[in-house]
């Protein structure tokens, strides 16, 4: 309580205009997920624009598993210059900060961690290459900056290689203290001294307010939250490993069912949407083009059994195709993998959207439940495109793939009539002047053929059992038959 009446003095000078480390406003930025260039660029803006404006501080909240693609060595200059105390803070509960990000809290002129949240490793850094920093630099770097600013050099270099809990932290000099939230980090600034590029630096941060057991400390000054535009937003999250990973193999599930449908239509530009969107995400990533070659194989493959109407070897194709490009999908470190139950979700529902869903889609879009196969044989439509030798035919209302004999191209608009059901393309041709199938008509020309053959032979037999069979059919009417009706049933008299 005493510490609390302390500070009223402070306040009070603050309000009669006394200056001490000013009331402009406390800044606040987050770095959330990885640190990317869109993170990046915020954090940078948010440190120039709190130092144009003189700031009281700017308070930098992380939890963060590591940096990709971003060079970290210049946030931390940036923050070095700073001529305003730059706090940093790992929180809330459960939060982390790893990789690059830890080198930001050592950086800030003071750095706290929530209860609940971890420190380390700082290594790697850089999370597309693990390599390219040895962990060794990482460990004299994170000294270097730890004993800058007052903490255990010991301790960061130790943290290079594990990580600290809140309280291992805290106990090792690692942070200068535990505070559970951001509000109370902010509080417990009020008064503090902090060496910046400026020179000395004594922050005024809190007030009091209340009496006896409802007395409290609360901020005495605005405090302002930066964040991301929508651009930002969207492109942070687009570089998520399993946001980028997802939107490519939805997006190529959906240019597929686009392409069954033989058009263009809104399940398309979502479909090519999201694969850009994809794109832009592996660009900044540590992707292996060769996985997403087997991702797109993957898709393709199934899609091939979806126009056979089946499962078959396409089927198995895909799935292991979509499995292994899912586990080799990215480089870099192993915080960068896919994680098994998003793996699970996306290959499991590719596969049953192929199989079962779009297989009825495509069906119920191209086919007309009302008849069989059989009634469709000699229906009359009307080719919705061009069908050279493939197109789409409107027949009793329901769009089917259609195909015609080359030699009779069939233009978009012209009457059409079905010859033939082939699984779920239909054989058809013009209204008049169809081209003949040449196969067709040799099959029924050695048809004929044989059938005279047989009746040949038949009638040798007959002549050689019945030789007098020849004066009896003249007595018939139909010059043929024997005795009987059918002419083949015996011979007209004894033998």
């Amino acid at each position: 309580m005493g510490g609390l009446v302390a500070l009223l003095p402070a306040a009070g000078a603050q309000e009669s205009g006394q200056e001490s480390g000013g009331r402009r406003g406390i800044a606040v930025v987050q770095i959330e997920g990885l640190l990317d260039p869109p993170t990046a660029t915020l954090v940078e803006e948010a440190l120039r624009d709190a130092n144009r404006a003189r700031r009281t501080m700017l308070v930098i909240q992380i939890d963060s598993r590591g940096t990709v693609d971003v060079d970290v060595d210049a946030l931390v200059r940036r923050i070095e210059r700073s001529r305003i105390p730059v706090v940093a803070w790992a929180g809330p509960p459960g939060g982390r900060a790893e990789g690059g990000a830890l080198l930001v809290l050592q950086a800030a002129h003071r750095a706290y961690v929530a209860n609940g949240a971890s420190i380390g490793p700082g290594a790697p850094v850089d999370l597309g290459d693990p390599d390219a920093v040895p962990t060794d630099s990482v460990a004299t770097e994170l000294a270097r900056l730890a004993e800058a600013n007052g903490r255990d050099p010991d301790a960061a270099a130790r943290s290079a290689r594990r990580s600290f809990t809140a309280a291992q932290a805290d106990a090792a000099g690692l942070v200068d203290r535990v505070r559970p939230t951001l509000g109370e980090v902010v509080v417990t600034m009020d008064g503090e001294t902090v060496e910046t590029a400026a020179g000395s630096i004594t922050v005024e941060t809190a007030r009091v307010i209340g009496e006896g057991r409802d007395r409290r400390r609360e901020p005495n000054q605005e405090v302002v939250f930066d964040g991301m535009g929508l651009g930002g937003q969207t492109q942070h999250s687009l570089i998520r490993p399993s946001v980028a990973y997802f939107l490519l193999v939805a997006g190529l599930a959906l240019i597929a069912f686009e392409f069954f449908a033989i058009s263009i239509g809104l399940v398309g530009m979502a479909g090519a949407i999201a694969v850009v969107g994809a794109t832009y995400g592996f660009s900044h990533l540590p992707t292996r083009w060769w996985a997403v070659a087997l991702l797109v194989a993957g898709v393709v493959g199934l899609a091939v059994d979806v126009q056979a109407g089946g499962v078959g070897f396409w089927t198995g194709f895909g799935t292991v195709a979509l499995v292994v490009g899912t586990l080799f999908l990215y480089g870099g470190s192993s915080r960068l993998d896919v994680a098994w139950w998003v793996a699970v979700l996306v290959v499991g529902g590719a596969v049953l959207f192929f199989l079962w869903g779009m297989t009825a889609a495509v069906r119920a879009r191209f086919s007309t439940p009302t008849i069989g196969r059989e009634g469709m044989v000699g229906r009359m439509g009307t080719a919705e495109v061009p069908i050279a030798p493939d197109g789409v035919a409107m027949i009793d209302g329901a769009r089917w793939l259609a195909r015609t004999n080359r030699a009779t191209p069939i233009a978009a608009g012209d009457p059409v009539r079905v010859i033939e059901v082939a699984g779920l393309v239909l054989e058809v041709e013009p209204e008049t002047g169809g081209a003949k199938d040449h196969r067709e008509e040799y099959r029924e020309r050695k048809r004929l053929a044989q059938a005279a053959k047989e009746a040949a032979a038949q009638g040798e037999a007959d002549a050689a059992v019945d030789p007098g069979a020849g004066s009896h059919e003249e007595s018939h009417e139909d010059g043929r038959d024997g005795s009987h009706e059918d002419g083949r049933d015996g011979p007209s008299g004894p033998v």
